[in-house]
């Protein structure tokens, strides 16, 4: 019969100082204080699981009772080590709190304190989870945690730390310990395998101690399961398949996608997605990781390691969307992972963000406004049709992909002439880049270039046909025409918006300025009062006027005035909406 195998959490427990991981602080102090003599009666270790609380007690335990005498380098052979490794060391006594709340408990354990150890220097209580503790039980220790016996060392160690007294804190010495970072999970992880003999390749090991979060046991007690799950070995699809990881293949070519403001083939990557019942919650938690991977390869090129997997796609990448655009996305994406148990479904959460981050992406993006429309288009990315290549659309994306294609054949000749007609009623040869407010048109007859000094009477109207986006186009309708020249345009925005004065926005504003009359024009802007005459206030009162409207026709309305006077009905007011 062969012999049971020990979990790699056990069998790699460390059992010194220097085997510890990440938690060099600690280590230090423990070491001069063992060193110099200098013994505290109480220890607190804080920290969240499997960071090596208890571990660290047990090593504190077996520096104090090593039969070489109190050292910071345990031996690890004598009777004394190697019975508390193995947990039979008669004057150790560990106690879980969880289990043993009462008070009673606690006078029996203070009681049996005030006796010599059998055999050990000290007698070593390890008290686990000693938040869960009642208010009792910790009343009745604080003399003896005082003031306890020479013999008697007490190690305390919990995940709550607020939870615990403190007149019980103040008579501790307390260490917090760290959560492990991310490279030293790894690292060790690999010399682990490396001495289990088991091969494993970076991204998985990278999944594995990403899957931990901070956690060394749990690190190692995902990789037994991986080793389990692979039947000896561990391969990246089987890590991913056993962790339900998000393939990062999904989320490049997503913002590939993006990149192209292709929104058929991203909903095609989401069906994907949810066919194979991937996580979405877990999706948009890599995804703002890309992300935040994307900004460092814009910013701080150097923190990317040739090690990365996929490297050249991220820095492919960073070359496409511009800092601000990431940074939108970004926020998008984490909002859009709270948000997501408020949604109809996990999958319309996911898109919905998706798609959030469609309709914010600049206009002009491909077109030259857009990073990639600067580098004369992204490098190795083609626009793709829906349906195309490996994310096939489903039958009812495909016929209505192929509606549209026929509707948009059919339209083509039509909507040319229509614009064309409009564009010489109206004086201008321009095209509009979208649909413009109501309130954007009350004057219809546009700026001619070269009449500067008509500026401030037509402002509403040329906003509306500014090739701007974004917050560029709201800096645009929160500005007020103060004065106006031939060369100069000077702008007043109000204290309110004064934000959107970045130095960015005003050069994307004054170029499309320029653009439109055909002329360089210098434009200026100052924080001050305005009169009300920006095209955000022009459209606000006209909202508020058909508003008005709306609710004055509601009530006129004979049905409901019958209502009201008959059956003591109230109009709920917030609920009007002018039709549009």
């Amino acid at each position: 019969m062969s012999s049971p195998t020990q979990v790699l959490a056990r069998k790699w427990r460390p059992r010194r100082f220097s085997e510890l991981t990440g938690q060099d602080h600690v280590v230090r102090a423990l070491t001069n204080a063992l060193e110099q003599k200098r013994l505290h009666h109480a220890y607190l270790f804080t920290g969240t699981r499997g960071i090596g609380k208890t571990t660290i007690a047990r090593i504190l335990a077996k520096a104090l009772n090593c039969q070489a005498g109190v050292t910071s380098e345990p031996c690890g052979v004598c009777s004394a080590c190697i019975e508390i490794d193995g947990g039979r060391f008669v004057d150790l006594i560990e106690v879980d709190a969880a289990s043993n709340t009462q008070v009673e408990k606690m006078r029996e354990l203070l009681e049996n304190a005030l006796y010599a150890p059998t055999v050990a220097r000290y007698k070593v209580y390890i008290i686990d989870e000693v938040h869960m503790l009642s208010k009792s039980a910790f009343n009745a220790m604080l003399k003896t945690l005082e003031e306890p016996p020479e013999h008697v060392k007490f190690i305390l160690a919990t995940t709550d730390p607020q939870k615990i007294p403190v007149t019980v804190l103040s008579r501790c010495l307390q260490f917090n310990l760290k959560q492990i970072p991310f490279p030293l999970i790894v690292s060790h992880l690999r010399h682990v395998l490396e001495q289990e003999h088991i091969n494993c390749d970076a991204t998985s090991l990278q999944l594995l101690a990403r899957a931990a979060q901070g956690s060394m046991r749990d690190a190692l007690s995902i990789l037994d399961q991986a080793i389990a799950f692979g039947e000896g070995k561990i391969e990246e699809a089987g890590v991913r398949d056993m962790l339900g990881a998000v393939d990062q293949g999904y989320l490049f070519d997503l913002l590939e996608a993006l990149a192209q403001r292709d929104g058929a083939r991203m909903l095609a990557i989401a069906d994907a997605m949810e066919t194979r019942s991937l996580s979405f919650d877990a999706a948009l938690q890599d995804l703002a990781t890309l992300l935040h991977r994307l900004t460092l390869a814009q910013i701080v090129p150097a923190a990317i390691g040739d090690d990365e997997p996929e490297r050249d796609r991220i820095f492919r990448l960073a070359k496409t969307f511009t800092p601000e655009d990431i940074q939108l996305f970004y926020q998008i994406a984490i909002h859009g992972r709270e948000d997501l148990g408020r949604a109809p479904d996990e999958y319309a959460g996911f898109t919905m963000t998706l798609l959030r981050m469609l309709a914010f992406i600049p206009e002009d993006f491909l077109s030259g406004g857009g990073k990639a429309g600067r580098d004369g288009g992204t490098p190795g990315f083609l626009p793709t049709k829906p349906g195309s290549g490996k994310y096939p659309s489903t039958p009812r994306q495909a016929q209505q992909s192929d509606r549209t294609e026929m509707a948009e054949i059919e339209k083509e000749g039509n909507s040319q002439e229509e614009r064309a007609a409009r564009n010489a009623a109206n004086g201008d040869s321009r095209e509009r880049t979208g649909p413009v407010p109501a309130s954007l048109e009350r004057d219809p007859t546009p700026v001619k270039p070269g009449f500067v000094q008509s500026f401030s009477h037509s402002w509403i109207t040329i906003v509306g046909q500014l090739k701007v986006s974004g917050l560029t186009r709201m800096l645009a309708q929160y500005c007020e025409v103060k004065s106006s020249s031939e060369d100069e345009i000077e702008f007043c925005v109000p204290e309110l918006h004064k934000h959107l004065l970045d130095k960015t926005y005003q050069d994307r504003l004054q170029a499309a300025v320029r653009e439109y009359l055909d002329k360089p024009v210098r434009l200026k802007f100052a924080v001050g009062i305005v009169n009300g005459m920006s095209p955000a206030e022009q459209e606000n009162r006209e909202k508020q006027e058909k508003q008005s409207q709306a609710i004055a026709a509601i009530e006129s309305d004979p049905f409901v005035r019958e209502l009201v006077e008959n059956f003591d009905a109230k109009l709920i007011v917030s609920s009007i909406k002018p039709i549009q």
